[in-house]
């Protein structure tokens, strides 16, 4: 499904060196191929695997102007009258043939994928699953850091809601009262001194994710390479230098909405301005959309050529962790006792031994498994007592403001009756 998946399309003409001429149509962009079909037939003229290409240039010449090129094995291909314009199509492309030679993906991970075992498909599954449980504490982490700011800001508006409240009984007692004085120098003995606890949490957050995207910003036509990066109270997009060109507080991020898996918009509103907006295309975004989703949940909108995407991730997840952990059983069980019989019979023909075989994981494979497998446990026993904590630490927040409001109160009507 996810080769089928359009990441863009533009139109162009193409030089159809068969017939010597060129052909008005789209160039389409997929997360593994690039296409071009003609606009009056519908024919498909090109369609070849993005690994299978050697080189994408700028180029022209004499009679062809502002043309791009790709280098295909040994067939070149000319692509003209580019819209928008040339330089954004190269970008994209150049991006995702990156992406694509760097990534598992490309014609020798699928040859190697071939002979791949059970063994590896699992450690890959498992190791995604860890790599999302490692994100998803960093968030935790950093929202508990956020709660125990507000419990010493409370702590602290307590302090002065005591402290106020000693003045008023000062202010309330007769002229005569002989403790008055020890009532007015009490507070001022007994108040500690102000610690500058001025949190951290900016210098010691950890980035989450850090993404190559191509940036198109909302009022400029053109785009250029870049950086998307998640950090736990936020994201920040950067270019190529590390430059940062942009960067959204969790506060300040109004919408996102994720166009196709592989592009996303932010977007952040003003009144009597204009929003400041930034289109985002990656080949690496769909490993951070999930945790965008878990950041911004109730800001972040599917638009409907997302729609698939979210229902081929999610279906799976409704019986992944059985799954994992039934099959991770199965296949453990398996190394550890390799000589007991799956199918319990000696009539067993030849196509179920050597199905059998291939089932069977090596021991190194297994060790490697069982140590994600503990770090995976260990992984959700931390996440589960945060989230715990933070469950008791909203409850004690929630009584403190309103133990405040109510001492508020209080001290409102005291006040007006010495007025």
């Amino acid at each position: 499904m996810n080769q089928e998946i359009r990441i863009h399309s533009w139109p162009c003409s193409y030089y159809l060196d068969t017939s010597k001429q060129w052909v008005s149509g789209r160039l389409s962009l997929t997360p593994l191929a690039i296409k071009f079909t003609a606009d009056k037939t519908g024919e498909l003229l090109v369609n070849f695997h993005l690994s299978s290409i050697s080189e994408i240039k700028k180029e022209s010449s004499n009679l062809i102007f502002s043309s791009l090129t790709i280098l295909e094995k040994n067939t070149k291909h000319w692509f003209s009258s580019l819209q928008p314009n040339r330089n954004v199509v190269f970008n994209i492309l150049e991006h995702f043939w990156r992406e694509q030679l760097l990534s598992n993906q490309g014609a020798g991970a699928e040859a190697g994928a071939l002979q791949s075992t059970k063994g590896k498909e699992l450690t890959g599954l498992l190791a995604g699953s860890q790599k999302r449980l490692e994100d998803t504490a960093k968030v935790l982490h950093y929202q508990g850091e956020q709660f125990d700011n507000i419990m010493r800001g409370l702590n602290k508006i307590e302090g002065d809601m005591d402290v106020a409240d000693r003045l008023l009984t000062e202010l309330e007692s007769p002229s005569w009262w002989p403790f008055s004085s020890k009532l007015w120098k009490a507070p001022l003995e007994a108040k500690p001194k102000e610690t500058a606890t001025v949190s951290d949490s900016k210098n010691q957050e950890g980035i989450i994710i850090r993404i190559p995207v191509i940036i198109t910003h909302r009022t400029d036509s053109n785009v250029k390479p870049g950086k998307l990066t998640l950090l736990a109270s936020g994201l920040e997009i950067s270019d190529c230098n590390s430059q940062v060109i942009h960067r959204f507080e969790s506060k300040d991020v109004d919408d996102i909405r994720v166009h196709t898996p592989y592009e996303i918009s932010v977007r952040q509103r003003f009144i009597g301005k204009p929003d400041t907006s930034y289109r985002l295309l990656s080949a690496k975004m769909p490993e951070a959309i999930p945790i965008l989703e878990m950041q911004f949940s109730k800001k972040i909108q599917f638009l409907e050529d997302a729609l698939g995407f979210v229902g081929a991730r999610e279906s799976p997840q409704v019986d992944l962790g059985t799954s994992i952990w039934q099959a991770a059983t199965g296949l453990l069980g398996g190394v550890v006792q390799p000589s007991s019989p799956v199918g319990g019979g000696e009539g067993m023909d030849n196509e179920q031994v050597q199905l059998q075989s291939q089932e069977k994981i090596s021991e190194l494979e297994t060790k490697e498994l069982k140590q994600i497998l503990k770090k995976l446990k260990g992984l959700a026993l931390e996440t589960e007592a945060e989230l715990e904590r933070q469950d008791e630490a909203l409850d004690s927040i929630t009584t403190s403001v309103d133990r405040a409001t109510l001492n508020i109160d209080k001290q409102n009507r005291r006040i007006k009756k010495l007025t």
